[in-house]
Order: structure tokens, then sequence, then C-alpha cells
């Protein structure tokens, strides 16, 4: 039998990374992991965790400002910039520290530098050679600039935000996903000028609900910011006090930043992959099959980098079910149906299960549909003329809810919970049996009677 250093080498030490790295080692396995970069991925360091931060600090500007309905005097607001970034960074250190502590404590060897695959049993870092039985890559993915005249060397992206000396007074999002409208969101209550440029006719991909797109696009609108739909941003040209983006049918806008956030790509470039014959598809995502390998016997992949489900708890939950599965006797597999998830805009969006086109697409006309569009308690002494949406779609032969989504104030964590109800099949008569919470808004999830379809 051949001899390795190692029982599995992981590259990349991001949140899928991590988890399988340690919970493998916590199975009795010899395990190593490579970084280049920083502990935690994309989701601590430029990601999902800075970011919401960031909501948390453009919130407080709505809370101030309804409080004066409440009786509260706040008197004169001010933002230091500095002062939050200075603050995010520290916590973003310490979190780091706990992912370092987390490898340390559960003997995985930490690598830092970048690791190359030469053989389906070798890796290539810092000129040290290791063998290996397994390799797993969890390299995640990489936001990207396209290919406008001036972009690349002007335009920042997502990473970027959050090392900004500074907040822009203006500046031009392109793109409308929902990593564009989350920062969006944020500047525009900091007291940004937001404009966001889309080639679609809707915000967000056809992944959320017909009825939560439109619904959004108009509450975000009336917080003033700016969207221009079916437009192309041409050129960005260096002005006098910003930047000159010239976009399609001869408007242009002066800003002081010009955000891209089109996307990201699977980060599988660079590593070897190409040498080894490794199967990648036209996105540059790496192809696996249900047991999270590809088609390399000894070489695994998870997370963005396989292009998915990319959210950071799919990606520790396949990094977790892939080392059960190969070190700890568990013949365990995560699915893929009802993944819930939210978008951190102003106001919020989550959902979990079919939209109703998808609905209708498996079913048919056999499907119902119940909705509610509500102006939340919170905003009536505000004076703030935010809304409220709900939906439940529901297969009218079996009962069972197959989709709900929401747009507003903590969607996601209202949904976090009804997600438990429709992994466990929850019926709508379910739904209608249980007793609401009064005064709340997510009471109103069990209390929609009438059909709207």
């Amino acid at each position: 039998m051949t001899t390795y250093d190692l029982d599995l080498f992981v590259i990349g030490a991001g949140s899928g990374g991590v988890r399988a790295a340690r919970i493998a080692a916590g199975h009795g396995a010899r395990v190593a992991i490579a970084e280049k970069q920083f502990y935690g991925g994309t989701c601590v360091n430029v990601g999902c965790v800075p970011k919401k931060l960031m909501t948390y600090a453009g919130r407080y500007a709505a809370h101030m400002e309804d409080a004066a309905g409440y009786g509260w005097n706040v008197g004169e607001r001010t933002h230091d910039w500095s002062i939050f970034i200075a603050n995010k960074n520290r916590e973003i250190e310490r979190l780091n520290g706990i992912y370092q502590d987390l490898l340390k404590k559960s003997g995985v060897q930490i690598h830092w530098g970048k690791a190359y695959i030469t053989d389906p049993h070798t890796i290539e870092i810092n000129d040290q050679t290791i063998t290996t039985e397994k390799i797993l890559i969890a390299t995640g993915g990489k936001p990207f600039i396209p290919d406008i005249p001036g972009a690349k060397e002007y335009g920042i992206t997502s990473d970027d935000v959050f090392y900004l000396p500074q907040r822009p007074e203006i500046i031009v999002i392109n793109g409308a996903g929902y990593i564009a409208l989350e920062f969006a969101g944020i500047f525009r209550q900091l007291g940004s000028d937001v404009h966001v440029i889309y080639r679609r006719d809707e915000i967000l991909n056809e992944g959320f609900d017909e009825d939560v797109r439109p619904f959004l696009h108009n509450e975000m609108s009336k917080k003033g910011i700016h969207f221009h739909p079916k437009t192309n941003i041409e050129q960005i040209e260096k002005a006098e006090h910003g930047l000159n983006v010239k976009l399609s049918g001869g408007k242009s806008i002066h800003t002081q930043q010009a955000l891209f956030a089109t996307g990201r790509k699977p980060n599988s470039a660079d590593i070897g992959l190409e040498n080894l014959g490794i199967k990648i598809n036209k996105n540059g995502a790496i192809e696996v099959d249900r047991d999270d390998q590809t088609n390399i016997e000894s070489i695994y992949a998870v997370g963005d980098v396989t292009d998915r489900i990319a959210l950071t708890p799919v990606a520790l939950a396949e990094g977790h079910a892939l080392v059960d599965r190969l070190y700890g006797q568990k013949k365990r597999y995560i699915s893929y149906d009802n993944v819930p998830s939210a978008v951190f805009s102003d106001p919020n969006v989550a959902q979990v299960g079919l939209t109703e086109a998808h609905a209708r697409a498996q079913y048919g006309d056999a499907v119902d549909i119940y909705t509610s569009n509500f102006r939340a308690m919170q905003m009536t002494l505000a004076g703030r003329d935010e809304r409220t949406f709900m939906k439940l779609i529901v297969h009218r032969d079996t009962d069972k809810v197959l989709g709900l989504h929401m747009v507003g104030t903590e969607a996601g964590e209202i949904v976090q919970g009804f997600s438990t109800a429709l992994i466990a099949g929850a019926t709508k008569t379910d739904f209608d049996n249980t007793i609401g919470i009064h005064p709340t808004a997510a009471e109103e999830f069990v209390t929609m009677r009438t059909k709207s379809a």
C-alpha cells in the first residue's frame, strides 16, 4: 500500500474548507489546510459578515429618524466612516483568530501560501512537496469586473468596498443582484446618492419570486435609490473630483465610485486543475458528483468553487457531510431542496422553497397563492411609508406549502424559523392551526386565509 504524508489536504481556509478540515481531524484523519489570504474566506472577510455589519450601520440612520415619532429627541446626527471601518476591521481580526484556534485545537496542520496540485496525490506549497491520499478543493469564488473601457482601471468590486478610506457621496453600482442591492441600501441609508445600472428589466434574478422583485424595487425607489433598467455602462473616465460614467443612450453620471457587483466566479484557476484534466464548466466551476467527487477519484470539491448554491451555510454543510462520509462512517448527504436565503437590502428579502413560476412549472394550475401587503406597526408612529409583503405558495392537491417569501424588516430572521416548517412538510392547514404571536409581522404568515390566485 502507498504511504502518504496525510489523509486529506484541504485547499482554502474559508467556511467550507475549515469545517471539513477540523471535522475530518476530529474523526482521526491526518489533515492539513492551505490558505494564501485569510481565515474564513469571503464570508468572514469581504462578504456576509462585514456586509451585515454595514447594514446595521446604515439601519441606525433610519432608527434615529424614526425615534422622533416615538418621542425621542435624538438631536444632530453624523456618521464617522473611519470609526466604523476601524471597528469592523477589529471584529474581522477577532473572527480570524477564532478560525485559527479552531484549526489548531483540532490538530490541523496550517500552511500559508499558494497550493498547487501536481498530481492526484501531491501538493506543492512554499517549495515543499506534500503527499496526500485525498485532496479537497474549497477555494470559493471571486468578484470580477467586466471588459468595459476604464472599468478595471477605475472601478472597484465588493471586496474593495470594505476598505474604502471614506464613504462616497455619490456611487454608481453596476448590477442588480443581491450584492448590488445590499450595497445600494447601505450607502443610501448612510447618505450617499446611489445609482443602480443594470441591463435587465427587473432587479434580482429569476430565482426570486415575480411578486417580490417589483415590490422590492418600489420600496427601494421610495427611499431615494435611482434605478436605471435596460442600461449599460459603456465607459468610465477619470474626471475632476471623481469619475465620469458613460451610459448607453448618451447619458452620463459623475460619481466618486463605480462599484461593479456583477456577480462572482468560481476561484478555480492557477491551482493545477487544467494539467490534471479535472472537468470544469464554462463558468469555471469544478464539476462534481453527488459525493462531491471530481472526475479524478482522489480529488473532491465543495462550496462556491462548484457553483451549485453559493451560500456559506451550504458550503459548511457540504464540507461537513463529505468528511463524515469519508472518515466518520456516516453515509450522510445534504439536501438542496428548500434552502432558505436572504438579501439584506433595505428592506430585507427572504425566501424558502419554490417561487410561483417554479411551482406552476411543476404543478400547473394546482397552485394556490396567498399574499399580504401591509404597513408594519413599527412604521406607523414613525410616519415611514414602508410596506411589508408576504407570500405563501400552496399545492392545492396536497395542501403542502411549497414556497414562502417576504420583503420587510427582519425578513431573514422570520423566514429562518418558517424554513423548518417547510423542511418538515408543513401544510397550509398547519399554518392555519398555528396561533400567531400578536402583535408581530411574522403572525401574518399564519393568518392569511384569502387566496389571491
